[in-house]
């Protein structure tokens, strides 16, 4: 994607990122690591609580059982697949939320599913601050949202994960915003089918902090509506490309607004995935 930044001249800048030195993240004034304070959002069993929106189908259809439940985990699942069809799905937490810790670990398994694009093998995300299900357009195949990008290791080299990508969103990064669409973190390389444990601190407009393994990989303020779809320079035929269609105006005119809620939302993007232990530490505000 091309570049582009723009300085964000501000008479005074918040201390969101003082802990991020030390590899502790600035998370609220009730932060615990309690674990009678955590609640689990996935019951292991269904999903109950939880809403599909897949490119082309209405809310709640899963076509060819893309999202499955088997041995306490939620499954993106390709075995009836005999191509991709650009089917991109997204689980959505049915609660919208504001200020938390979002805990979980991933692992990817087996072989993409053929027709899915080379840019995601072992490619997959969580989306925070996202639109609801019902509010997609049919075709659309993101939401609006901040991403951590969730990549798996090739075995030919660096390959980093817990990066954030912006569908339709743009991210503050020091004093500059910055419009690239995916932004790497500072995480090693995960090879292998291995789980990995990832954990999002998010705290309403100000700030996100994403760790993997416990360490704080990446660190950015103001998410905000913005920067295209995924490329600032092509604007509403960007968005148009993605499925954005019926409501790509409307999400153009809120260009700069601040996003301080949304739904937590598990992508299936061709790359079989495999999500557990998912657990909610709701922060005050």
């Amino acid at each position: 994607m091309k570049k582009m930044k723009i300085l964000l001249y501000t008479a005074t800048l918040p201390l969101l990122f003082a802990a991020c030195g030390s590899g502790a993240p600035a998370t609220g004034s009730n932060a615990t690591d309690n674990e009678d304070d955590w609640v689990t959002i996935f019951n292991g069993t269904d999903l109950t609580g939880w809403d599909i929106k897949i490119a082309g189908y209405p809310v709640n259809e899963n076509p060819r059982n893309t999202f499955l439940v088997e041995d306490g985990m939620i499954r993106v699942n390709y075995a009836e697949y005999d191509s991709f069809d650009n089917l991109y799905g997204h689980l959505y937490y049915q609660e919208p939320l504001s200020h938390y810790k979002l805990r979980f670990d991933y692992r990817f398994t087996g072989e993409q599913t053929p027709g899915g694009a080379n840019w995601n093998v072992r490619n997959s995300g969580v989306m925070f601050h996202s639109q609801s299900a019902a509010s997609n357009d049919s075709l659309q195949a993101f939401p609006v949202s901040i991403e951590m990008q969730l990549l798996g290791g090739l075995g030919n080299g660096p390959r980093t994960t817990g990066n954030v990508c912006t569908p339709g969103t743009a991210v503050v990064m020091g004093d500059t915003i910055n419009f690239n669409h995916c932004i790497n973190s500072s995480s090693e390389t995960y090879d292998g089918d291995n789980w990995i444990s990832a954990e999002a601190v998010v705290l309403g407009g100000e700030a996100m902090h994403f760790l993997i393994e416990g360490d704080t990989v990446l660190s950015f303020r103001q998410p905000q509506i913005g920067g295209g779809f995924t490329n600032v320079n092509d604007n509403r035929e960007n968005w148009e490309s993605f499925g954005v269609d019926e409501d790509a105006d409307a999400w153009i005119e809120r260009q700069g607004e601040i996003l301080t809620e949304g739904y937590i939302a598990l992508q299936a993007e061709s790359h079989p995935i495999d999500f557990r232990n998912i657990r909610l530490l709701k922060l005050e505000e």
